[in-house]
């Protein structure tokens, strides 16, 4: 679990499409420096975040990392974009004691989007973004959590066209790396975790009423149809 707190901003050293170390397990691993702030209390195993993907170390010492990266971490994010030299967010995962300024943030990536547009508004940016899946739109909502390349943030607008907008502050700015990114390149997305369960919840209590024929939602349905029967059966006379 994370907050969606940035804590330090550290840089792709390596990047290896198969890796036959110990540490790399045969496949692909990323190698992250200038990393210090978050290795302080690192043991193996540990989760780091990596622009908002949870991901395990296997490798460490006092300033750089190695992560083992899944084919589903490359399906669903933009990890295969980094190379030698690309900035990352870092956040360790919350220890009992953290307290949380942004929002419960699982770092499992849903998907990625890009930005759109990039404006000035004041000290502040306004960066717009649109989903590459959209079966994501859904969970969007003005006001509502997002997790953005690990950042918490809030959504301040969604529009016609389902792109949304957030607004970030100079500190935030300061502190990680979106700023440095362009229009059309591509961030990692994790929506609210609380729209999903909702949505699962509604989603069995429905078919759990269609199932039972005797339930209230079944009958109310049965009742709107028999309506609807009548009256077209009274307008055809």
């Amino acid at each position: 679990m994370f907050t969606g707190i940035v804590e330090q901003i550290g840089t792709v050293l390596e990047y290896h499409n198969y890796d036959d170390s110990e540490s790399g397990g045969k496949g692909v691993s990323v190698t992250i420096t200038d990393a210090s702030q978050v290795l302080g209390d690192c043991h193996i195993g540990d989760s780091i975040a990596i622009n908002g993907i949870c991901l395990t170390v296997t490798e460490f010492n006092e300033n750089t990392f190695k992560v083992g990266i899944s084919p589903e971490t490359i399906k669903r994010t933009n990890v295969a974009s980094w190379t030698k030299g690309s900035k990352v967010n870092l956040e360790r995962a919350v220890s009992q004691d953290v307290r949380f300024g942004g929002h419960y943030v699982q770092g499992h990536v849903d998907t990625v989007a890009t930005i759109v547009s990039k404006e000035p508004e004041g000290n502040s940016i306004i960066f717009g973004f649109k989903l590459r899946d959209s079966e994501y739109n859904k969970f969007i909502v003005e006001k509502g959590f997002i997790c953005i390349d690990g950042t918490s943030l809030t959504i301040i607008k969604v529009d016609h066209n389902e792109a949304f907008f957030i607004s970030m502050i100079k500190h935030t700015q300061e502190n990680v790396v979106m700023p440095l990114k362009s229009i059309g390149d591509e961030v990692n997305i994790e929506v609210d975790l609380t729209g999903k369960i909702i949505e699962k919840q509604v989603t069995l209590a429905l078919e759990n009423q269609i199932e039972l024929k005797s339930s209230p939602f079944t009958q109310m349905i049965e009742r709107i149809v028999e309506e609807k029967v009548e009256n077209y059966m009274k307008n055809q006379k």
